[in-house]
């Protein structure tokens, strides 16, 4: 992935390999550029797999754009990609790809409802209500977590 490395000029370029890697959780995630810069910056998991720092700063989603399109310029898009789900067979290991499950908070509509509770999503203020966990990935479409 040496090629991929942009010239001295502007600002340090990211690493390919912990780029690369940070488009395969996108792949493996059905996640957007947006949506993969953010959870770089929130999930630890991701930024272990990726080789960033906790403390480190981590790309940007143009940078996932500028990157995706040197793998294309290069002939490298296909050939990496299948390289490593190749390896990944050899090894008999199955990626399920899918989303992230994400919890919303719904409102009670009645205050003698008695399974309500407070809840609370960070930065945001407490409701009495319910957490609704929805999930989908391409096997399920969609599908609804009772609310706890």
């Amino acid at each position: 992935m040496e090629p991929l490395y942009p010239g001295r000029q502007g600002e340090p370029a990211w690493p390919p390999l912990p780029m690369f890697k940070a488009l395969l959780l996108a792949v493996w995630y059905d996640l957007s550029d947006v949506k993969l810069a953010e959870a770089l910056d929130d999930r630890a998991s991701f930024r272990r797999f990726c080789g960033f720092s906790s403390t480190e700063a981590t790309p940007e989603r143009t940078a996932f754009v500028r990157f995706r399109r040197a793998l294309i310029a290069h002939g490298l898009d296909r050939l990496l990609f299948e390289t490593v789900t190749a390896e990944l067979k050899a090894r008999s290991i199955t990626v399920k790809t899918g989303t992230l499950v994400d919890a919303t908070i719904v409102a009670s509509a009645s205050e003698a409802d008695a399974d309500r509770r407070w809840v609370k999503h960070k930065n945001r203020p407490a409701v009495h209500g319910f957490k609704a966990h929805v999930g989908a990935d391409a096997t399920t479409a969609l599908e609804y977590r009772e609310p706890n």
